[in-house]
């Protein structure tokens, strides 16, 4: 990819987190950036603002990734206010921790709607509707590879999720779209530090040999270096952002 500037990167669950430093990042790296919500508007509405006042390009869309018609229609919003979609960064995701035994059917059945079901549809979308050239980055998650006790359910739909960047990267063929994942290790963020002793955080921060947490901007570095030029040759990779972890 050449120049960002006339590239438009679309990131779901981007109005907090994780997903809101992807945005801020790719809108510095000269992207025009829709911020996907599913709830409350004001967060993204003030990060599109942010964006906007730092000098980048920003729209909101909201829409509920497990929700196919909803998805069709945020790109047909893009499609309508700039023309297409380059970069597609599938972010929005939920954890809901339990052993499986304990995991009653609420649980897996909103884990499977959000995390897989709402990155196939718009992984479907993007098959169609990409721009020749771009990009498409899921995030996964470390935890695929630790497997951790009480993260049975939320792992096992994030690795379906590989599965599908892997075999989308193949299908792709013929139209220069590179297909890759990116899964974080301990993030600090609130829904990671939320309900967990110091002790724990600490605990979880040492796990890998840089002994500290990533942070979001660390996960929007690993991304922004998919989505640009320099990552153009890495497709249908799984690039674990965890310090070392595993």
């Amino acid at each position: 990819m050449a120049s960002n500037d006339s590239k438009v990167a679309l990131v779901t669950g981007a109005s907090r987190s994780i997903g809101a430093a992807i945005a801020q990042r790719l809108a510095k790296d000269g992207f025009t950036v829709v911020i996907n919500y599913s709830g409350n508007a004001a967060p993204a509405e003030e990060l599109a603002q942010k964006i906007e006042q730092a000098g980048g390009r920003a729209l909101t869309a909201k829409a509920d990734v497990s929700d196919p018609e909803a998805v069709r229609q945020m790109f047909d919003g893009a499609q309508a206010a700039f023309g297409g979609i380059d970069v597609l960064v599938n972010n929005a995701g939920i954890m809901m921790l339990s052993s499986i035994a304990d995991a009653d059917d609420a649980n897996f059945d909103r884990q499977v709607s959000v995390n897989l079901k709402g990155t196939f549809n718009t992984l479907r979308e993007a098959g169609k509707r990409l721009r020749n050239g771009g990009r498409i980055i899921n995030l996964s998650t470390s935890v695929v590879g630790v497997k951790l006790e009480t993260y049975g359910v939320y792992a096992a739909t994030k690795a379906a999720v590989e599965m599908l960047t892997a075999i989308m990267s193949k299908e792709m063929r013929g139209r220069n779209i590179t297909v890759n994942a990116v899964a974080p290790g301990p993030t600090a963020t609130d829904l990671f530090l939320n309900g967990k002793s110091d002790e724990l955080v600490a605990r979880m921060a040492k796990m890998n040999p840089l002994e500290r947490l990533g942070s979001p901007e660390d996960i929007a570095a690993a991304v922004s270096f998919l989505a640009g030029a320099d990552g153009s040759w890495i497709n249908g990779q799984v690039l674990r952002a965890n310090g070392g972890m595993v």
